[in-house]
């Protein structure tokens, strides 16, 4: 503050404190200057592997702006006590879009579960570096993949009116 008016100093005075604006703006251009040399250097270092660029493109592609999202609401890692004795229980997932609710139970052999209420439905598995895999839906909402799923997941659901997709999990 200038002694004479209460003002912030100007700089005209000669006392030096007009370079705080310069100072400021030369640590930000050094910042940005060294932000980009570490990008450059992990570039070269410790590069991002094509298949997780694939992965996030692949992820990235299938987001379908007019989907639902179905709202994880029970997770047996999380949710559940633990049965002593048990050491490879079956994963239970539940998801809930409004009305609908999808009972998934995850498996070293792959998927089983259900869609409720029952209905005239397509569910694809997505995750990994491959395209999405289909699986067929029953008259009651059942259905079967025999493929387990590797790394994250998740499931689209299409009805005869809306597409839902789950959750992102890791299998």
């Amino acid at each position: 503050m200038n002694k004479d008016n209460g003002f912030p100093y100007d700089g005209a005075n000669g006392d030096g404190d007009g370079d705080e604006s310069a100072d400021a703006l030369l640590e930000a251009t050094a910042d940005a200057l060294l932000e980009e040399e570490l990008r450059q250097a992990a570039a070269v270092l410790d590069p991002v592997p094509d298949f997780l660029r694939q992965l996030a493109l692949e992820a990235y592609a299938l987001h379908d702006l007019d989907a639902r999202i179905a709202e994880l609401t029970f997770d047996s890692l999380v949710d559940a006590l633990p049965v002593r004795g048990v050491t490879d229980a079956p994963r239970m997932l539940t998801f809930r879009a409004g009305a609908l609710t999808v009972d998934v139970e995850v498996t070293g052999e792959g998927l089983i579960g259900q869609v409720l209420p029952p209905g005239s439905a397509r569910i694809e598995v997505l995750g990994g570096p491959g395209a999405a895999r289909p699986v067929a839906v029953d008259s009651l909402g059942r259905f079967l993949s025999d493929d387990p799923p590797r790394g994250p997941f998740a499931l689209r659901l299409r009805t005869g009116t809306e597409v839902i997709v789950t959750e992102w999990l890791r299998a």
